[in-house]
């Protein structure tokens, strides 16, 4: 069994975000006093007086708009209804009942599903006569709190747990591979995790910044299950005006911590850019693999030669990250996504691959027959001997006499040589130097 799920739903702007926050006891959504800031379904795990839980920040229900974004919002409401274990409707008691607390009352009420009511902004005792009218409701008793001043918190996690199933198990720990989707805003993130999944999970809007949060989606790829992460699209500093986006960057590189392998997502009609680049550094610098896929391949005018070209140009502003493979698919009708997992897997691989130290000496012997080592002032560096030291990403140990002459072009010659011999494909390498004395080395 897995652990209970429990959903924070409500209409826009009530204290949702505010509310999944200080309950799951981080920054994780969105908060600004902005209707519909929070889009999509954000998840946590939480713990209460021994009882683990997963939460659910949903985007706000707005049942008379006809927007399509808050459309969607609805929508997505629903599939978290739909998945929970325990409801919160959060309302807003200084705001008092309103025609779209009743509309959401109704559509919750459908459910068999536990439904918590929970009136938010109840600061003072003053106030609590305020949560009487919402009796109306039929859901119950009101259950007073504040999420900003963290007041009723407990009262509400004791019935929170009261609705839970007696028996539970917890999860243990989570080994399934994760794989971030990274990319500009509207480069297709969205489109490409749920053409991944086969369900809509994820808003698809052609607005650039409609993924404000990264979710996490599981799902099952010949009977094994994997994580997928649709991160934020990362903006130019430049042109971040307000504090949504900066905490959106800040999720984005969070993102990439936790992921297992990145896939670097590019926009087919506007080419590799300057931000695309920033985005690879994140994921190269934290020793992730990563694959690059160019999106919207099927918008583009085509001769013998685009593929060539375009590879040209990815390889020159990518310098960096030449051991990334490049895929070209149109995520919108599905053309070669099916390489995509093929080749994650592949990646996945090569990054937990291990090379015994008898064999790695042997190509790091003939690579320094090949091009010897540099010297300075009549002294040239001596490589001992290689050992590799950990997997994801794989890191090398050289033991050699001294550092100072062992320049960052012989260490890349030597990186190109375990390449050559055994293939690290979509993943970066590291190498740590290590000092040790001729005697030593003997």
């Amino acid at each position: 069994m897995q652990k209970p799920v429990v959903a924070v739903v409500g209409r826009p702007n009530v204290g949702k975000s505010t509310l999944f926050n200080k309950i799951a006891g981080s920054r994780i959504s969105i908060v600004e006093d902005t209707p519909g800031v929070t889009r999509d379904r954000i998840f946590a795990d939480c713990e209460w007086l021994g009882h683990k839980f997963s939460l659910i920040d949903t985007g706000g229900i707005e049942p008379f708009s006809k927007d399509i974004i808050l459309s969607q919002m609805r929508r997505q409401a629903q599939l978290a209804i739909d998945t929970a274990d325990v409801i919160l409707l959060l309302v807003d008691g200084r705001v008092g009942m309103t025609p779209a607390d009743l509309e959401v009352s109704n559509m919750i009420r459908k459910t068999k599903t536990p439904v918590l009511l929970v009136v938010n902004k109840i600061e003072t005792k003053s106030l609590e006569k305020d949560i009487f009218e919402f009796y109306n409701l039929g859901l119950g008793d009101p259950i007073a709190i504040s999420a900003e001043q963290a007041l009723g918190l407990g009262d509400l996690l004791d019935e929170v747990i009261k609705s839970f199933e007696k028996s539970e198990i917890d999860f243990e720990e989570d080994d399934r591979l994760k794989i971030a989707v990274l990319g500009k805003p509207n480069v297709g993130k969205s489109t490409l995790v749920n053409r991944l999944l086969g369900e809509e999970r994820v808003i698809v809007s052609n607005i650039p910044g409609t993924t404000r949060d990264a979710i996490d989606s599981v799902f099952k790829y010949y009977g094994e299950e994997y994580v997928l992460i649709d991160t934020a699209g990362l903006r130019k500093k430049n042109k971040i005006y307000d504090d949504i986006e900066k905490y959106s960057i800040v999720r984005a590189v969070a993102a990439v911590e936790r992921a297992d392998v990145c896939l670097l997502l590019i926009d087919a009609e506007t080419g590799i850019t300057e931000q695309d680049a920033k985005i690879a550094g994140i994921a190269h610098n934290r020793g992730k693999a990563a694959i690059i896929v160019v999106n919207k391949w099927d918008t583009i005018d085509k001769d013998n030669t685009t593929i060539k070209s375009f590879e040209k140009d990815i390889r020159s502003k990518l310098s960096f990250m030449s051991y990334a493979p490049i895929l070209y698919i149109s995520a919108l009708d599905g053309q070669r996504v099916n390489k995509v997992m093929e080749t994650v897997l592949q990646v996945s691989n090569e990054h937990a691959k291990r090379i015994t130290t008898g064999l790695l000496n042997d190509i790091i012997s003939e690579a320094i027959l090949l091009n010897q080592p540099p010297s300075d002032k009549g002294r040239r560096l001596k490589i001992y001997y290689a050992t590799q030291a950990t997997i994801r990403p794989p890191t090398f140990i050289l033991f050699v006499n001294t550092k100072d002459i062992l320049h960052f072009s012989y260490v890349r010659y030597l990186e190109n040589q375990i390449r050559n011999s055994f293939g690290f494909v979509g993943t970066p390498i590291k190498f740590l130097i290590r000092e040790k004395s001729d005697k030593d080395g003997k």
